[in-house]
């Protein structure tokens, strides 16, 4: 089975809301106020799967800092879930900074079907990631219903994008530990993250994390596949798009090339977040 672990689409409705949804919320306003920010549809996001033999999709929301958002946008991927249910696998959206209310909503999400949580994004939603007492209620819920959860990660060094932030491996790592019973998945490589693994109680604490390859041809050379194998270990990484930011068909000839034997290019493929995910 190809899963792409990591993907975004959106209501219809949203392409034609964007000055309405920038001005609501901070998250929306940095990755998708400009006209040219791609909004991809269920429909859409199906096509694409069709095109490259993707057999399933993880689809998640954006680390909303509004809540009216971020329950309709949930509600959007509990309905695509429905709709789709042996193509789409769905993340709810929520923030940290809402406390129990967030973890309220995790259990709504989980109960209609979605399977884990994310994509969060410290930066914009204006969360500590570090504060362990911030994080408790959605990561004791996570937990408790087995949901994994997705962090957008960042890079200390390299170029800006939009919405890259400061949740580099540092501050990653710190929340790791606060949570280490958690299934975890740190996006885009961890910001690097998976070099630090060398160090024996760095690649000790990092027992129950992941590392999606979200927009990893933006990022990095096709090396990183071998690179991070060789040092978290294939049945570590998560094939994942970014889409539509990135094809699945661009990350999946960067896997071909890797130079990775034939078991952990499969792996990577899709056995990880079957898996992962209890697929």
């Amino acid at each position: 089975m190809i899963v792409d672990a990591h993907c975004h689409i959106f209501p219809e409705s949203f392409s034609q809301r964007r000055a309405e949804l920038a001005s609501q919320d901070a998250t929306f306003a940095v990755l998708f106020s400009n006209p040219k920010s791609r909004l991809a549809t269920t429909a859409e996001l199906i096509q694409a799967m069709d095109r490259d033999g993707v057999d399933l999709s993880v689809v998640m929301g954006m680390g909303w800092t509004s809540q009216d958002i971020s329950s309709e946008v949930n509600d959007f991927l509990i309905q695509a879930r429905q709709e789709h249910p042996n193509r789409l696998v769905g993340f709810c959206s929520v923030n940290p900074a809402w406390g129990s209310q967030a973890a309220r909503e995790i259990r709504r999400c989980i109960e209609a079907g979605l399977r884990g949580v994310g994509e969060l994004h410290p930066d914009t939603q204006g969360f500590d990631i570090t504060s362990k007492t911030l994080m408790k209620p959605v990561m004791m819920a996570a937990h408790e219903l087995g949901a994994p959860v997705v962090i957008h990660a960042s890079e200390p060094v390299g170029h800006s994008y939009a919405g890259k932030g400061n949740t580099t491996p540092d501050k990653l790592y710190r929340f790791i530990q606060n949570f280490p019973e958690n299934d975890i998945i740190c996006a885009h490589w961890g910001g690097g993250l998976p070099f630090y693994m060398l160090m024996p109680e760095v690649n000790k604490a990092l027992r129950n994390v992941y590392f999606d390859t979200a927009v990893s041809p933006l990022l990095y050379q096709k090396q990183v596949f071998a690179t991070a194998a060789s040092l978290a270990g294939p049945e570590k990484i998560l094939l994942g798009s970014d889409y539509p930011l990135v094809p699945h068909s661009r990350l999946a000839r960067e896997l071909h090339d890797s130079g990775l034997e034939p078991e952990a290019k499969k792996a990577i493929l899709g056995e990880n977040a079957v898996r992962l995910l209890k697929l």
